[in-house]
């Protein structure tokens, strides 16, 4: 870990003056240190992604008339028979895109609740800690 401490290992010098931070998110002191920026970001990836996808159905739909009038009254058996199928795939594919168009706004939901739950987290440790005295002033064991 090139010589960098890492907050909860054995003997890492945590809570003790001069520990160094390490990739893990540590800071100087040993602070654990976190930030919703990362989460809001993916929580803005998801909604990016549910209006991405709500003009794709209609652009199937679009795509599909145009195939359907391509076809024309000469068509055979075997054109109408893929007409048919492909249908069926227009249908599964709307159903899918419905489906991950849902899937991305629940996600981007639970994604803004982890920012609030670690939110609440850090102040119930902050107060845990608040309340604790030691005898050599801050930081000392």
């Amino acid at each position: 870990m090139g010589g960098a401490t890492v907050v909860g290992q054995p003997d890492d010098g945590w809570g003790r003056p001069g520990a160094t931070a390490g990739p893990a998110g540590a800071a100087e002191g040993g602070d654990l240190r976190h930030s919703g920026g990362p989460w809001l970001r993916a929580a803005g990836a998801a909604d990016q992604l549910v209006t991405l996808l709500g003009p794709v159905k209609g652009e199937l739909e679009a795509a599909h008339r145009g195939l359907i009038a391509g076809a024309g009254a000469g068509a055979g058996a075997g054109a109408l028979d893929a007409l048919v199928e492909l249908g069926a795939v227009r249908a599964s594919w709307e159903r899918r895109i419905e489906e991950a168009r849902g899937e991305c706004g629940s996600l981007a939901g639970k994604l803004r609740a982890v920012v609030g739950g670690q939110a609440q987290a850090n102040e119930a440790v902050k107060k845990g800690f608040d309340g604790v005295r030691t005898s050599g002033g801050v930081g000392a064991w």
